[in-house]
C-alpha cells in the first residue's frame, strides 16, 4: 500500500486540536485516555500526520467542548464564503 502524504487540511485540523487542548489545559494522555488511544496517536493528529476519522473527530470535539465546525472553516475549505446546505 502506497503511503499518503499528510494535505494541509489534516495538519490545519490537527493544529486546531493542539491550540484548544492547551487552551483547555489538558494533556494529551488525557485526551488520548478518553479516545482509547495512545499519546502518541494524538501526537500524530496534532502534527497532521494521521488523518482523523469524521467519528473520532466529532468525539474529539465533544471532548474539547466545541462545536465540530471549529476543526472547519474558510481557510480548510479554501473559500472565504461559509457553504449551507440551505439557501435562503
Amino acid at each position: 500500500m502506497a503511503q499518503r502524504s499528510s494535505t494541509s487540511a489534516d495538519r490545519e485540523i490537527g493544529r486546531r486540536l493542539k491550540i484548544r487542548r492547551l487552551d483547555l489545559g489538558i494533556s494529551q494522555t488525557a485526551v488520548a485516555d478518553a479516545l482509547g488511544l495512545t499519546f502518541q496517536q494524538v501526537q500524530k493528529y496534532e502534527k497532521g500526520t494521521n488523518r482523523i476519522s469524521a467519528a473520532r473527530l466529532q468525539r474529539v470535539a465533544e471532548i474539547l467542548d466545541i462545536p465540530i465546525a471549529y476543526f472547519y472553516d474558510e481557510k480548510i475549505a479554501g473559500t472565504k464564503k461559509r457553504q449551507t446546505a440551505f439557501a435562503l
